[in-house]
């Protein structure tokens, strides 16, 4: 059994890549899980100026031990202008800065969804590059375009992104 946390990369109260995250957990069975609402963290705009006054928060030095304690991440990152959002961005700084290897040793299941065609790509493709980076293994990825469309109350509607989502998590499980 591994811990698994499992969060998106939005502040939102109505984020859909925290609904996708929520669904996504749902379907493991096994293993202890940690899912974290995001936006219940609020964080400054890292600046060299703000660490040096103030420096790290509570709610970073925890993130950052719930992180350590998980052998693997659920992570859905949010798209703003085919980027990840500055939010989450800040959020990764923020944790670099209290431990470069912040991800050392952690296996990810990197995700994203937006109301668009695209599903957030470009969002998880800087992430894909990015967090390994910090100490990450991205083990899989997915993408869901068409959030509206493609996702209802009993999850996600089209059989062949059910499918590529079952294939991703399955990924993620083995490597754990």
């Amino acid at each position: 059994m591994a811990a698994i946390l499992a969060f998106a990369g939005s502040n939102s109260s109505t984020s859909i890549n925290f609904k996708l995250v929520k669904h996504t957990v749902s379907l493991i069975e096994g293993h202890q899980i940690q899912v974290l609402d995001m936006s219940g963290y609020p964080f400054p705009m890292y600046s060299e100026d703000e660490e040096r006054q103030q420096g790290f928060s509570n709610s970073l030095v925890e993130l950052k031990n719930d992180i350590a304690k998980s052998q693997g991440l659920v992570l859905a990152v949010n798209e703003h202008n085919s980027n990840p959002s500055a939010y989450f961005k800040n959020v990764v700084d923020w944790l670099s800065r209290l431990e470069r290897k912040f991800l050392e040793d952690t296996k990810i299941l990197l995700m994203s969804t937006s109301p668009g065609k695209r599903g957030g790509v470009g969002a998880l493709e800087v992430m894909e590059k990015l967090l390994p980076r910090f100490g990450a293994e991205v083990v899989s990825t997915f993408s869901l375009p068409a959030f509206g469309a493609n996702f209802g109350d009993d999850g996600i509607l089209d059989a062949d992104l059910n499918q590529a989502h079952q294939d991703a998590i399955s990924q993620f499980l083995e490597s754990l």
